[in-house]
């Protein structure tokens, strides 16, 4: 009987799993409040070839004015080590230390370059803490929080007002370009600003960008059980990611795109058009040499590091570009 009981629970779960492995992708507004338009998600730069991907999005103004800072608290959350800090002009700053602070700042910058939306990141090499804790720490993503975007929310990749578009697809492909895998819906977030930026009061972010530029992987549980906290991929490593590849193959009577990932949001990859992948290489493929070289060294990477690393990021945007509308 016990057995019997065992065998009907582990049904039950892995049903449960396939189901949750499956989840449709629709379109779903972001509150029910206020319709969201695409300008939300994505605005084409006026002159890509002009963006400054050294300073990122938040420009010189809004860097750290000096490398010391006062110890809020210590993050004990999500897979890097990081602190909540203050500066001398009283603004708190989210700091994540470990690989996936060169990563998230490099990756940050490359969405930004094309249209989407970000909030300022940058990265010390050298700084300190002075306070409850002191002394001298590791190199860090710095992010602050500004009095004049506030998080209100979060959005899932599954549903959300941009599914189907072709911007919403060409962030998938973007994010797999780079090979980002943790797409939890806690690291999208919803801004509110207090002022309208070029017309929008509202940015819908993929925010926490680290888990980038590695190999994505695929632990044998996951084909049973979507759970968190099974990491699927490497993070800052420039081997792996010189072996991960883009683009399998191409479907061209369904119109579909098989990419080589193996993680566990395929429902979400499985939305993309080979329109998709052509509309986000196209504006990747814009960027200049020296912006390239600007945001891997704005995430403390050596010139043969950011070759290497570019390199291999335009030969995926080559094969993208290869793609006609007949695809």
């Amino acid at each position: 009987m016990r057995t019997v009981t065992l065998r009907s629970s582990l049904l039950v779960c892995t049903l449960a799993a396939v189901v949750a492995c499956s989840r449709p992708v629709r379109v779903a507004e972001g509150t029910p409040e206020k319709p969201a338009s695409l300008a939300e998600l994505w605005q084409e730069p006026a002159d890509p070839a002009t963006r400054d991907l050294f300073h990122g999005p938040g420009g010189k103004q809004h860097a750290p004015p000096s490398d010391t800072f006062e110890f809020v608290a210590e993050d004990t959350t999500g897979h890097s080590p990081g602190f909540d800090v203050k500066d001398a002009r009283g603004i708190e700053w989210s700091v994540k230390t470990g690989p996936e602070a060169q990563t998230e700042v490099v990756a940050s910058r490359l969405l930004w370059a094309i249209g989407f939306h970000q909030p300022p990141t940058y990265y010390l090499e050298k700084w300190s803490l002075t306070g409850a804790r002191t002394g001298v720490q590791e190199p860090g993503r710095f992010r602050p929080d500004l009095p004049t975007m506030k998080v209100v929310g979060d959005w899932p990749w599954h549903e959300n007002p941009f599914v189907g578009s072709r911007e919403f697809g060409g962030l998938i492909v973007a994010n797999l370009i780079i090979a980002q895998w943790d797409w939890k819906t806690s690291n999208n977030k919803i801004y509110q600003l207090d002022e309208p930026v070029n017309g929008v009061s509202r940015w819908f972010v993929v925010r926490d960008l680290g888990a980038s530029l590695g190999k994505v992987t695929y632990p044998t549980i996951l084909k049973w059980f979507r759970l968190r906290g099974f990491g699927q991929g490497t993070r800052n490593d420039l081997a792996d990611f010189e072996q991960q590849g883009f683009i399998r193959s191409i479907d061209r009577e369904r119109g579909e795109v098989e990419f080589d990932y193996r993680g566990i949001y395929q429902d979400v990859i499985g939305t993309v058009t080979p329109d998709h992948v052509r509309w986000a290489c196209e504006r990747l493929s814009r960027l200049t040499d020296a912006q390239w070289r600007d945001a891997f060294r704005a995430a403390g990477y050596s010139d043969a590091e950011g070759t290497r690393f570019t390199t291999k990021i335009k030969e995926k945007i080559a094969q993208g570009l290869q793609l006609t509308a007949a695809d």
